[in-house]
């Protein structure tokens, strides 16, 4: 059974620019990306060691970590290279009267 939505606030749309994500201290913490337009976000920890996605680098659909370079697609939240073998998990984002909503209970 699915566990019942948990939105939290991401903050404005508006001031997360294309190419740019930002950190959500929730629980657990959450990274939006703004990827041309399109929001997703993920789990912050990285799989491998736990360092903050949001301190890492975004090139397209892909965030690598800040610590050793592990890549995931904040699509999917797919691991796509090594040091990192788990996935990440993804979250749905939603975008109302210009603010960002991360749904926690809907964890891919």
């Amino acid at each position: 059974m699915a566990e019942p939505s948990r939105l939290v606030s991401g903050g404005s749309a508006d001031t997360l620019p294309p190419g740019e994500l930002r950190r959500v201290c929730s629980e657990p913490p959450v990274t939006i990306y703004n990827v041309d337009g399109a929001f997703y976000a993920t789990d912050d920890w990285c799989s491998h060691d736990k360092a903050s996605l949001a301190e890492g680098w975004l090139e397209g659909h892909t965030i690598e970590c800040p610590w050793h370079m592990a890549k995931f697609c904040v699509r999917t939240g797919k691991a796509l290279t090594a040091p990192a073998r788990v996935d990440i998990r993804t979250f749905p984002v939603r975008v109302e009267n210009g603010e960002l909503f991360v749904d926690l209970g809907a964890a891919a």
